[in-house]
């Protein structure tokens, strides 16, 4: 086979490692870029945390520095720089001999992250006792004995943070036989399952909706005429009251409407969820940290960044030094040793100046966000958000789409008004029947107006949500209406009827 040799043009776009870093670390809410930090700060030993503010000539997180000044062109493209060598002007150090003039610029060697914010917030917490832990102390308690205990703690960790056991009696048996050793049969474990199912919380171990909320009436103490009633209507109504056909449950239990309503009352007081009772769910509450704020001060809106904490960052000047006596010296292994703590230094400097960049990205993304919305963060009220897409910040700040995305992703904002995620202000747009451009959110503020204020036992259906909205002038489908509705996490008129 005969080697052929050929050309041919291939066009690529690359981005380089400085643009890459600032993308990752746009992206990144302001918890997780205080981790990155600290990260970097351990990896890198050419960059170090900034010590003496005093030392640091300009300060570039002013929080009531105008924004409009920015020039959001400016803030990517970093490719003319990627080989440049790395300088920082000092009294004792000189780099004359290897880099050029204008590379001595300060704000390229360090950070200051200080603002108006940077007090430490501690944050008090409370410390909760996981139910599964309650359920076993009150085992321990109970006189079983040790094979029966041991079967009682396994079903106890079988038990989901919502309180129930979701796996049937035969998958338990075998479960233990091959995890645990222990050799017993379905009457037993259903026996240490009922045995569970008398602790604290009423409803706890149950395997269906239906069991867990036999349960809490059993156990009540008060047996009214209306708790049995309620038993009766959970043992065999059950599918009448989950699908909300209180016609048929009133017919089947030949009782009147009346004695239905109290009924009801006495079923939905229960907890369909034991395992979260007082907040004991073994989930973990994440804590969210704003990334910028909005306030308002005589109808003028000022934005800062929120800084928190973030340390001050500057290039070592031991590095530098280094840097400098390791340049000046011929043999090969002080150009190696050069080479490493130049490619350490030129990280730390790109660290640095990718945070600067990634915060004034942010500002001018956030900036142009606030005054589309202007109305909205002076009023609060939903009906003033405009439409506003991804594409309509890119175009007014000229950065890519991807940028805002990113910008956009999990990030908050505290306004006057509550604390929201970005993508609460973006919403697509919709037509009136006088040609006027509305967001979809404030169809969907309406939305859930009208059926806040709707009669309850004649909920209002999809088809009658899209006459009142067409009436109003909003040219909006049926199954439009449906999506909002979904989106608002609200059920069907059916499941919204009460009597």
């Amino acid at each position: 086979m005969a080697l052929r040799q050929s050309q041919y043009l291939k066009l690529q776009q690359k981005l380089s490692p400085q643009q890459i870093q600032l993308m990752k670390l746009i992206q990144l809410p302001i918890m997780a870029l205080e981790q990155r930090i600290k990260e970097e700060l351990e990896l890198n030993p050419a960059l170090e945390e900034e010590n003496d503010s005093a030392d640091s000539e300009e300060d570039f997180t002013n929080e009531e520095s105008s924004v409009d000044e920015v020039d959001g062109n400016d803030n990517i493209d970093n490719d003319e720089r990627d080989n440049e060598e790395i300088s920082l002007q000092n009294d004792d150090i000189s780099f004359e001999d290897y880099v050029d003039e204008d590379e001595f610029a300060d704000f390229k060697y360090q950070i200051n992250n200080n603002g108006k914010d940077n007090d430490i917030k501690e944050t008090p917490v409370r410390e909760l006792t996981d139910f599964h832990d309650l359920l076993e102390e009150q085992l321990g308690l109970l006189d079983v004995h040790d094979g029966k205990y041991t079967i009682g703690l396994y079903l106890i960790g079988c038990i989901d943070d919502d309180g129930y056991i979701r796996r049937d009696t035969h998958s338990l048996v075998d479960d233990l036989a091959f995890t645990q050793n222990i050799i017993t049969n379905d009457a037993e474990v259903e026996e240490m399952i009922k045995l569970l199912q008398t602790l604290d919380p009423p409803g706890i171990a149950a395997r269906s909706l239906q069991e867990c909320l036999l349960l809490q009436l059993e156990r009540n103490p008060h047996k009214t005429k209306e708790i049995h009633y309620a038993i009766d209507v959970v043992k065999t109504c059950m599918d009448e009251f989950s699908k909300k056909h209180y016609d048929k449950i009133a017919k089947k239990l030949d009782i009147s409407e009346e004695d239905l309503k109290d009924i009801l009352h006495e079923i939905t007081k229960l907890n369909p969820k034991p395992g979260s009772t007082s907040g004991q769910s073994s989930q973990n509450i994440q804590e969210v940290i704003p990334d910028f704020v909005i306030t308002s001060t005589d109808g003028e809106l000022e934005l800062s960044l929120t800084s928190r904490n973030m340390p001050d960052l500057k290039v070592s000047a031991d590095y530098l030094e280094m840097l400098t006596r390791y340049n000046k010296e011929k043999d090969k292994s002080s150009k190696e040793a050069a080479g490493f703590i130049r490619n350490k230094v030129e990280n730390a400097q790109w660290f640095i100046e990718a945070l600067f960049q990634r915060r004034q990205t942010m500002l001018i993304a956030m900036n142009a966000i606030m005054k589309q919305q202007s109305e909205y963060f002076l009023t609060g009220d939903e009906t003033k958000l405009k439409p506003m897409i991804l594409k309509d910040i890119a175009e007014k700040v000229g950065l890519d789409i991807s940028t805002v995305s990113r910008v956009a992703n999990s990030k908050y904002v505290t306004t006057p008004f509550g604390t929201f995620p970005l993508k609460f202000f973006f919403s697509e747009s919709l037509s009136t029947d006088s040609g006027e451009e509305v967001s979809s959110r404030e169809v969907k503020k309406i939305l859930s107006d009208f059926i806040g204020a709707e009669d309850k036992r004649k909920p209002l259906t999809d088809d009658a949500l899209c006459k009142i909205l067409k009436d109003k002038g909003y040219n909006i489908a049926r199954r439009t209406i449906a999506k909002y509705r979904e989106q608002l996490d609200i059920p069907v008129a059916r499941m919204r009827k009460e009597i």
